[in-house]
């Protein structure tokens, strides 16, 4: 995938046909995947980038504290650098605002396409317990299961709590651990005792199962998507 550096809108030369030449290529590259309903990473990457030229336009110089994972000290300096070199040339500051204001409306638009296939995705999620649910739904497993419902993928999961300006979020990592073959004797809960005899690190695993009648790239989409999906479940579970 053709990707964007975290300044491409200002690095080289300040042309605006040239950028928008750029833009359009990365924005047409990621419309292909969406195309073939694969949101991530690029529905993520978009958005960052996105983000990053709103926050830029706005001058806002605590760029780290709000893409901590992405942009490293020397960036955040090279940004600081840049908008402080151009606010000074009038002409080269309008030509670098029409870059930002244009590239904005067009990533807008192209999260607003990811944002739907998203939403339509995770309306076709069902989520519900294997079993009885223990008292720590912090750690356990999920099963995947898509179109037939035949192949069921296995995952466990771990739930974890950061904080960010004062509030409180759920993060979640996952390990894949296998794919079962479900039929009338194989259930779920077949499975969940299958693994449980496999897996004995988790004495009283949360054990949920996520379905879907539709097929949809696992890893590109309905992985990411089932993942958050998961997480609000068990955060309205535990409310």
């Amino acid at each position: 995938m053709k990707t964007l550096s975290e300044t491409w809108f200002a690095d080289g030369y300040i042309d605006f046909e040239l950028k928008k030449y750029t833009l359009l290529a990365y924005l047409q590259e990621v419309d292909k995947y969406f195309n073939e309903n694969k949101l991530y990473p690029q529905l993520a990457d978009i958005i960052f980038h996105y983000n990053n030229l709103v926050a830029f336009r706005e001058n806002k110089k605590y760029l780290q504290e709000q893409f901590p994972k992405k942009f490293t000290g020397v960036q955040m300096e090279k940004l600081q650098v840049l908008y402080e070199q151009i606010i000074q040339d009038d002409d080269l500051m309008a030509e670098l605002e029409e870059i930002i204001n244009y590239s904005a409306t067009h990533m807008k638009s192209a999260i607003s396409s990811g944002t739907e296939i998203y939403e339509f995705v995770e309306d076709k999620l069902k989520i519900y317990p294997v079993g009885l649910v223990p008292l720590d739904i912090n750690e356990g497993y999920f099963f995947l299961s898509e179109g037939s419902f035949n192949a069921t993928r296995v995952y466990q999961y771990r739930l974890s709590f950061f904080e960010k300006h004062d509030e409180k979020y759920r993060s979640i990592r996952t390990e894949y651990i296998d794919t079962w073959q479900r039929n009338m004797i194989n259930t779920f809960e077949q499975i969940k005792l299958d693994l449980l005899q496999r897996k004995s690190e988790i004495r009283n695993p949360a054990v949920y199962s996520i379905e879907t009648s539709l097929r949809f790239p696992v890893e590109e989409t309905l992985l990411p998507v089932a993942k958050r999906t998961l997480v609000r479940y068990i955060s309205s579970q535990a409310a």
